[in-house]
């Protein structure tokens, strides 16, 4: 197996916020009951981390678990574990009705962090970002620009976004062009 490589090299921007490509993260997908008591056991069991609620993330370091959708959760794994996880997923639900594929070369994964990062993001997206709409261990699943995303907001001053890899050098310029020094609205004060 050839070892993974970042869709951008590692690139990174500082402006309003600090914008840097995350990675390799090893992303497995689950589609099936959330409810059920074999889908919970084994997404937290793998992850090490708590099952989150509707629209909620939860994570430790590389690993965490994504709400996605009423049956979809995306698991945060280190890359080189993913596949491995991945099967034995398939395993544990084989008697249930669900799906698990390895989409770790699927995503690409931007970090922003700094204080302006709700105001980077909202120049981008038509997402509530308000604090009050939008906070740490919350996610949400939106168009940033004209092109897919997830937002995960890890705590008030970072958030994760991944889109699909194909697009990483759009969302890579916008996410620099809404960070340009000096472009800053104004309207998310700390």
């Amino acid at each position: 197996m050839s070892d993974p490589v970042l869709p951008l090299g590692g690139a990174s921007f500082e402006g309003l916020c600090h914008i840097a490509e995350h990675g390799p993260q090893g992303c497995v997908l689950i589609r099936g009951d959330l409810a059920t008591a074999a889908l919970k056991n084994a997404a937290t069991g793998l992850t090490g981390v708590d099952m989150p609620g509707t629209r909620g993330a939860a994570g430790n370091g590389e690993r965490g678990i994504l709400w996605m959708s009423p049956d979809e959760l995306l698991l945060l794994l280190p890359r080189a574990e993913a596949a491995q996880a991945a099967l034995e997923l398939q395993g544990q639900l084989g008697g249930s009705h669900a799906l698990v594929a390895d989409v770790s070369d699927m995503r690409a994964h931007f970090l922003l962090t700094g204080p302006m990062v709700r105001e980077v993001l909202a120049k981008l997206t038509p997402a509530d970002l308000s604090p009050e709409a939008f906070g740490p261990g919350e996610l949400r699943r939106t168009k940033v620009g004209q092109v897919a995303a997830g937002l995960w907001m890890r705590d008030a001053r970072t958030v994760q976004l991944f889109c699909f890899r194909s697009v990483a050098d759009y969302m890579f310029a916008l996410l620099k062009t809404a960070a340009a020094p000096n472009s800053a609205v104004g309207y998310f004060r700390e």
